[in-house]
């Protein structure tokens, strides 16, 4: 019986390489992405061959990239046929007043963290409608919901993902294919690191259950939504500890 497969972009470190590790002890075959991180990747694969026994393709390229996406593609009908699961989970920040913001900057944020999905959507899909089925699960934020200051690229980026994910779930539901995106808060994560100690423990008293999540409590719950029933499509769960 064919193994079920997931692509997972951003796989390379935090909840993208947790849910690496929470997917291939579920016995999924992998496709890895990452946009740098060509030699972290390949030892990941390396390390979930070896422990899972199961088969992994990496592809290192730009994810806000639309040829490249469709490479990627590509390569992944000639390695599996095409995905089961879609993990949309590359993402970048920027911190810092928008007056003050490049173009480029901005161009750069909204290509990786929306662009990438629709690319990744789009050539999914055809596989997914063949099937008549599959789970799309988009990496959003708290922020995609309520804004954050001085991220407002960041938070415009996850707001779209947030109006896409509900418009795809029900141009696909007839198809057996639900959509939905995970609205995560505060992960102890390398994009978060960069909190001093006295900052770091403010904010964890804002977060009624006291702490930052760790990536494989975020990856075991996206492992979970890949389970769910199909009856759960169209959502923004939220994963922030109650924080909002």
């Amino acid at each position: 019986m064919r193994r079920k497969t997931a692509l997972i972009t951003g796989a390379s470190r935090g909840i993208g390489r947790a849910a690496a590790f929470a997917f291939a002890g579920g016995g999924y075959d992998l496709i890895l992405n990452s946009m740098h991180s060509a030699n972290i990747l390949t030892e990941l694969s390396g390390e979930l061959e070896t422990k899972f026994h199961i088969q992994t393709l990496c592809c290192c390229g730009d994810i806000g990239n639309y040829e490249f996406v469709c490479g990627m593609f590509r390569e992944i009908e000639t390695f599996c046929g095409g995905v089961d699961v879609l993990i949309n989970n590359a993402g970048i920040s920027y911190i810092g007043l928008l007056s003050e913001m490049p173009y480029k900057a901005w161009e750069r944020v909204l290509h990786t963290n929306l662009t990438s999905v629709f690319a990744c959507c789009k050539c999914a899909i055809p596989y997914m409608v063949a099937q008549k089925s599959g789970k799309i699960i988009n990496i959003s934020s708290d922020w995609g919901i309520y804004g954050a200051s001085c991220e407002a690229a960041y938070s415009a980026s996850k707001g779209g993902m947030n109006a896409f994910t509900r418009a795809l779930a029900k141009e696909l539901a007839p198809s057996n294919i639900q959509v939905n995106a995970v609205a995560f808060g505060v992960i102890d994560t390398d994009m978060n690191a960069g909190f001093e100690a006295g900052e770091r423990r403010q904010l964890e008293e804002e977060i009624p259950a006291g702490y930052f999540a760790k990536p494989m409590e975020a990856a075991e719950f996206l492992f979970q939504l890949a389970s769910s029933p199909a009856y759960l499509t169209g959502q923004i769960i939220g994963f922030d500890g109650a924080w909002f």
